[in-house]
């Protein structure tokens, strides 16, 4: 089967930091399914697994955490899907990804892919709704049925991906929703989706939520700089809120800032529940059926803003590419072999 992966940990730019592979097609056991992957979407964490830094391999790593297909076949231990099923998945980060033909993904962290969209704009959700209904709702505690309403939340890195699916699923909670963005594209983007108020990230946050007749916030979510904005997280959160994080930090996080508020930090790694095989796994694909329902019924909006064709090591390297930019909008795709 073809895919694309590495042997080497090399800067995007080489034309050996991502390779086109021919390699056997795995054999579905227990409750796998092999999924003939028809599209698929990068993220964030493809690029970091991918950085220098890390020596050779004499195996490759295939990459790749975001896929729609076709069921191809199922272990026997499958309870729900049979082959024709079209689903899609953010996959497990400790097991080959979803830049090849062929992959077996666990059927507990698999919906049936939303009807309404084509099969790369359905590659772009999965990875990005799991993230950020967990932070929301789980991490956070918000309610999705709107329990919450009237709660403020600052969303820190409102254009990308993650920051796209929570702009809309905390409107869905009636949550009043602050987003940041600089460039008049992202701008504009966030406000399509729905948020409240727009925050410049560029400038001094506390005098813009003064400016919309805000002190504090209920809650935060931070997509985009854990480090840079600790302390700022710190400042405008209400006493005895929550924040939730999503990118690692860097160096040493200040926990005094938060007990003076007896504020809550947590974190959101989608990967937990399968790296762990936690008890609760199977509520990834009672997620993502929720997600593709309410994309099916018009409550959320596809975030794909462009498609590369077909999957290759080429493609990837220049999907690669633009995430490292920085300047990324919602989700870009990839389809076809």
């Amino acid at each position: 089967m073809k895919a694309v992966g590495l042997y080497q940990y090399l800067p995007i730019e080489k034309p050996d930091s991502l390779v086109d592979l021919d390699l056997p097609k795995p054999e579905p056991t227990g409750r796998d399914l092999l999924v003939r992957v028809e599209a698929v979407s990068v993220n964030p964490v493809d690029t970091k697994v991918r950085a220098p830094g890390k020596p050779a391999r004499t195996t490759p790593l295939v990459l790749g955490w975001d896929a729609a297909g076709v069921v191809d076949s199922v272990g026997p231990a499958v309870q729900r899907f049979t082959p024709g099923d079209s689903v899609f998945y953010a996959g497990d980060i400790t097991r080959p990804g979803s830049n090849s033909e062929y992959q077996l993904v666990d059927e507990r962290i698999v919906g049936y892919r939303p009807r309404s969209l084509r099969v790369e704009e359905a590659a772009a959700l999965p990875l990005v709704s799991i993230t950020a209904y967990e932070a929301l709702f789980d991490r956070l505690g918000l309610d999705a049925a709107g329990r919450s309403s009237g709660q403020t939340l600052l969303i820190i890195g409102g254009a990308g991906g993650v920051g796209s699916m929570a702009i809309q699923l905390a409107k869905l909670a009636a949550l009043t929703v602050l987003a940041t963005a600089s460039r008049q594209e992202s701008i504009d983007w966030v406000k399509h989706l729905g948020a409240d108020h727009v925050l410049n990230h560029r400038q001094p946050l506390p005098q813009q939520l003064e400016a919309v007749g805000l002190k504090a916030v209920d809650c935060i979510l931070n997509c985009a700089d854990t480090d840079g904005y600790w302390d700022v997280m710190a400042d405008v959160i209400v006493p005895q809120g929550k924040i939730c994080t999503i990118v690692e930090n860097k160096g040493t996080l200040n926990q005094q800032l938060m007990k003076l508020k007896s504020a809550t930090h947590v974190w959101e790694l989608m990967f937990t529940r399968s790296k762990y095989q936690t008890a609760d796994m199977i509520e990834q694909q009672k997620l993502l059926d929720r997600i593709a329902d309410w994309t099916d019924c018009g409550k959320l909006k596809g975030i794909l803003q462009e498609t590369l064709q077909p999957i290759n090591a080429e493609n990837l390297r220049t999907a690669h590419a633009r995430l490292e930019s920085g300047t990324m909008i919602g989700k870009l795709a990839l389809k076809d072999w």
